[in-house]
């Protein structure tokens, strides 16, 4: 059993940055990708950035890449989500997932595990 807690989310003015935070339960944290999605109200969940396991490889979306960088530490069994010049469509709650393979994932169905979610609102 993998549990995976966010934090790091709040209320930011566009162009603002914040540092999400995922820490995993369970000691086979390192053998995994890792991923954050997102889902804005009305909206479905999209896929934003994937690490693989080692942290040697990493994928983003469009919408965020040269703003959004994906990093990991495994040996505090922790991913982060730095986000830079945020603007108001990014908000939504930010979710971390646990990829089923040691690879980059973009499709949710690739991920076992899901955090709870922690909400970003970036005001404009």
């Amino acid at each position: 059993q993998v549990q995976l807690v966010e934090s790091g989310g709040g209320l930011v003015q566009a162009g603002g940055f914040l540092r999400l935070s995922c820490a995993a339960s369970g000691r086979i944290f390192s053998s995994y990708g890792m991923g954050w999605f997102r889902q804005a109200p009305g909206k479905e969940r999209e896929f934003v950035a994937a690490i693989s396991w080692g942290g040697g490889s990493t994928y983003y979306a469009d919408s965020v890449k040269g703003r959004f960088t994906i990093s990991r530490d495994n040996a505090k069994n922790t991913v982060y989500l730095q986000m830079n010049s945020l603007k108001p469509e990014d908000t939504a709650v930010y979710y971390c997932a646990k990829d089923s393979n040691p690879f980059l994932g973009v499709r949710g169905d690739e991920y076992d595990y899901w955090g709870q979610g922690t909400q970003v609102t970036v005001s404009s």
